[in-house]
């Protein structure tokens, strides 16, 4: 039975993207949580057949249909601006359309926080036993989690299934729609922290992310270029110019040792990051950066 202290729906927001069979689970799974939700799906840019399948798939969620690709945080935003002006409820859930929590993953996430208002947004336990954090020089890396049962405090939370207090949102603003996918979460984080807001993972609410398909080249280049504009944004010029030293000194390393190259490996992608940096152009990868899946890394709605 569900904590009483919840009675009030949480809004759900899942930014999908051609994986119509995938997002029907995930909308199913967050449904079927312990504590009531309302489900808004975004579809961002499906070809017309995902989206003539859509309606009968995710059922009464309320359906949103941007007709282009925006990516991942501009996605959510669209979900976001429609729950702050008029949706209900303290708190706003996202996650990507592959993500499948665990029934009780959200009251877990509530009860953790109850008694803590200055935490204005956490994400679930993706199970990775890590606690994200960042380096001023360096960006998003992983560090050793403080806790086994809770709430764990980090500097950004996990993109996977991540919960946004109301008033934090009205006074810190959304994602930062430049960064399209990857590091959004990161950059919002920063803007949390030096508000006054909390963040947190929640361990022992989980949620786990099966899809695992997406193009190497596409995820290395948004990474390493949203973590240069996160950088020189937040840190400064010379902190972006560290990085971007430390990506080029691991290009000729990760050619002679496989072990360094990481899990999103791709010289190209690197570079051509690099490039766009430097010239100050963000939002979508430009058409010459390899969109094609492979069979590593988690997806994102983008």
């Amino acid at each position: 039975m569900s904590d009483p202290r919840f009675a009030e729906p949480v809004t759900v927001v899942v930014v999908h993207r051609n994986r119509v069979e995938q997002v029907g689970l995930t909308v199913e799974a967050f449904r079927s949580q312990t504590v009531p939700t309302q489900v808004m799906v975004v579809d961002n840019g499906s070809e017309a057949g995902a989206v003539a399948a859509l309606p009968s798939t995710v059922g009464d969620a309320e359906l949103i249909v941007t007709g282009e690709n925006l990516g991942f945080g501009p996605g959510a935003n669209i979900g976001m601006r429609r729950f702050l002006q008029g949706g209900v409820g303290e708190w706003v859930a996202l996650a990507p359309h592959d993500a499948m929590p665990e029934p009780d993953a959200i009251e877990k996430m509530l009860s953790a926080v109850h008694d803590m208002p200055l935490v204005g947004l956490m994400s679930a336990d993706v199970g990775d036993n890590a606690l994200p954090i960042i380096q001023p020089f360096l960006g998003s890396i992983d560090a050793e989690p403080t806790v086994s049962e809770g709430f764990d405090r980090s500097d950004y939370p996990h993109g996977t299934l991540m919960m946004c207090r109301r008033r934090f949102l009205s006074e810190v603003g959304l994602f930062d729609e430049r960064y399209f996918a990857y590091c959004e979460e990161a950059e919002l984080g920063i803007r949390a922290a030096r508000a006054g807001w909390l963040c947190g993972v929640i361990r022992g609410a989980e949620v786990r992310n099966p899809g695992m398909s997406s193009s190497v080249e596409r995820v290395a280049y948004l990474q390493l270029r949203n973590t240069l504009l996160m950088l020189r944004e937040h840190y400064g010029v010379r902190n972006s110019l560290f990085r971007i030293l430390v990506a080029l000194v691991q290009i000729p390393v990760g050619l002679v040792y496989e072990p360094a190259r990481g899990l999103h490996w791709s010289v190209r992608g690197r570079l051509l990051a690099i490039r766009d940096h430097l010239r100050g152009r963000y939002g979508p990868p430009p058409p010459q950066v390899n969109a094609t899946e492979h069979p590593h890394g988690r997806t994102r709605a983008a």
